[in-house]
């Protein structure tokens, strides 16, 4: 038994790693796009505009855009685990009702893995067949791997997202409300978003356990790749 709550401790821990890490790669997803894309917008328009009133109406309506997209993909992720996960449970509860015996040989199983004795095999598994609720809910953890989502995850992944994308997406359109030429908002703004993605990039990889200072000079060098070939296209085909 000392086994059993051994392994249902670590699964509490996993649950709690698991909803931090959502949190922060909803928040990593959001700012990276809302760093880079406007960024690139901006940059776009400044090698083909004359007025920096133009390159904020379109930076803006970009992040707007751009939020309630990356917001409608983050709670339609979130749904789609929410459904999977219903799913699967139903599937859990059906099989224990129709191949009872196949159930108790996987429960069985799942012991076994976990070090327990033939003999305590067979007790504890008898005894968590007597609930029919908490056995699916051992299945759905042991065999299949899969925690109960969050019902309201859809939702918060939704906000977290499109609010990380909207914040990013200011920092590159700020320069061009003090600045006088589109020319000049461009410099500051790209002095400006490369130090907010390089110091982005140096957190982001250590939240995810990659080297921070490689992390931080690849999500820079990608935001300035992308403003640079926005700004050339632009001026291009002026």
């Amino acid at each position: 038994m000392d086994t059993i709550r051994h392994h249902e401790t670590t699964i509490l821990h996993k649950e709690e790693h698991l909803t931090s890490s959502a949190f922060i790669t909803n928040i990593v997803i959001g700012m990276s796009d809302g760093l880079t894309v406007p960024f690139a917008l901006a940059a776009g328009l400044s090698g083909a505009v004359d007025s920096n009133a133009l390159v904020v109406t379109a930076g803006i309506a970009e992040i707007v855009a751009g939020s309630i997209a990356m917001g409608l993909g983050g709670f339609l992720a979130g749904q789609t685990e929410v459904e999977h996960y219903d799913a699967e449970q139903k599937r859990e509860y059906w099989e224990i009702e129709n191949l009872r015996q196949r159930e108790i040989d996987e429960t069985k199983e799942i012991f076994a893995d976990m070090g327990l004795s033939p003999e305590l095999q067979e007790k504890v598994t008898q005894e968590i067949a007597k609930d029919k609720d908490k056995w699916v809910e051992f299945m759905m953890k042991y065999e299949l791997g899969l925690e109960k989502p969050d019902p309201n995850q859809a939702r918060k992944s939704a906000l977290t997202i499109g609010i990380s994308y909207a914040i990013g997406g200011m920092v590159p359109l700020l320069p061009y409300f003090i600045t006088s030429t589109p020319f000049e908002g461009l410099i500051w703004s790209a002095v400006t978003t490369l130090i907010c993605l390089f110091i982005f990039g140096y957190f982001k990889s250590k939240a995810t356990g990659q080297h921070p200072w490689l992390g931080a000079v690849k999500v820079t060098l990608i935001g300035a790749v992308a403003a640079a070939a926005a700004f050339g296209v632009a001026k291009l085909f002026e």
